[in-house]
């Protein structure tokens, strides 16, 4: 049976819209982003244009087909047709109490798209899978490696669909639709090749020259292919953190997915057994942790300022929050118990900035204080 789950983000769109004739959600297929705008607005028109009958009256008369569907409209994958987007605008300055939401599935098209178009007209935000916040108590098995199993997709935490059918699902849809139409890419086999070397490399630094090698392809084409998945809210580089340190500084991004269900099916991981004694536990740990901060700056209507920090020498920082003047330093440890040491790096670094230093653990254990939090209070 599906329960309903308040979104954090919900309020900040709903103040947003006091403001801006145009609200932008953007974010992973099936993270939710209908509910939200059907269920905060239900007075609105609802149009998608994944469905081929609106899409083709969208695209051989775009003013008729926006100035059909009345004052309020939700318009759900608008990078379909994204000619639209200049009539929003023209309607939206003729009319002020016009009010558009707009959905999209394609971050990087969608939003040249729309500075295009609604630059100053429309607020945007991100809605990515659950965060552990909004999903507290919502599962009879609330362990960590439940979480990283089962993930935190709607429809799998909403309507207890089993993971393993979800995700087996979401990549075969994913491959034979988005794949096709963001870069005809037409080697599918080398394709999954390439998507599952990257999931057994999670948290590990992006090599375009030793992917290549690996799949048979140019580098070329690798970075061509993580371009496709990062538009389409699959993976995320996390960027390195950079200052006038004397040290020398790790220039390659980290890779990252957006949901450790998806992570899990594509290494295999079926199980929590398999989990448990997995090599990469760890680094699906950490993967969760960094999806949760990113999540909690989006849920804020914040853009994530977010690195991490290494060191030619082997010193790291898993990650670097920067706010303001100030920098929030993180170290994710999968166990549920502190040790004297995991501190070190984080107390080396402090000593090499001038900017004021929060030093945090993320753990999976008791939160103690600011300086030692459980994974689902980030």
């Amino acid at each position: 049976m599906s329960i309903t789950i308040d979104r954090l983000l919900a309020p900040k769109v709903l103040d947003a819209q006091k403001y801006f004739p145009v609200i932008t959600i953007t974010g992973p297929r099936q993270s939710g982003k209908t509910y939200l705008c059907r269920h905060l607005f239900p007075e609105y028109r609802y149009v998608n244009l994944e469905d081929i009958t609106f899409r083709a009256l969208c695209a051989q008369d775009p003013t008729g087909f926006l100035d059909s569907l009345g004052k309020y409209v939700i318009i759900d994958e608008v990078q379909n047709v994204p000619d639209i987007l200049s009539m929003i605008q023209v309607r939206v300055d003729e009319d002020k109490d016009r009010r558009y939401i707009l959905t999209g599935s394609s971050n990087f098209s969608l939003l040249q798209s729309i500075s295009q178009s609604l630059a100053g007209r429309t607020a945007l935000f991100t809605l990515l899978p659950f965060s552990l916040k909004e999903i507290d108590g919502m599962s009879q098995d609330e362990s960590i490696d439940n979480i990283l199993l089962q993930g935190l997709y709607p429809r799998v935490i909403a309507d207890n669909m089993p993971s393993d059918l979800y995700y087996r699902s979401y990549y075969n849809t994913y491959v034979e639709r988005d794949l096709r139409d963001l870069l005809k890419v037409k080697n599918i086999v080398a394709f999954d090749t390439f998507i599952r070397l990257l999931a057994a490399r999670v948290g590990s630094e992006f090599n375009a020259s030793a992917l290549a090698r690996e799949v048979g392809v140019s580098s070329v084409t690798i970075k061509e292919w993580f371009s496709i998945l990062m538009t389409s809210y699959i993976v995320f580089p996390l960027q390195p953190f950079f200052r006038n340190i004397s040290k020398q500084l790790t220039k390659m991004p980290k890779i990252y997915f957006y949901d450790t269900g998806l992570l899990c099916f594509l290494l295999g991981i079926d199980s929590k057994e398999k989990l448990e004694s997995h090599h990469l536990r760890g680094a699906l740990f950490e993967n969760l942790a960094i999806c949760e901060l990113l999540k909690r700056s989006y849920n804020e209507g914040k853009e994530p300022r977010l690195y991490f920090y290494r060191e030619k020498s082997g010193i790291e920082i898993d990650a670097i929050s920067e706010n303001g003047s100030e920098l929030h330093l993180y170290e994710i440890k999968s166990r549920a118990s502190i040790q004297a040491d995991d501190y070190k790096n984080m107390n080396d670094l402090e000593s090499k900035v001038s900017q004021p230093v929060r030093k945090t653990i993320i753990y999976d254990g008791d939160t103690i204080s600011t300086s030692a939090v459980n994974i689902r209070e980030i």
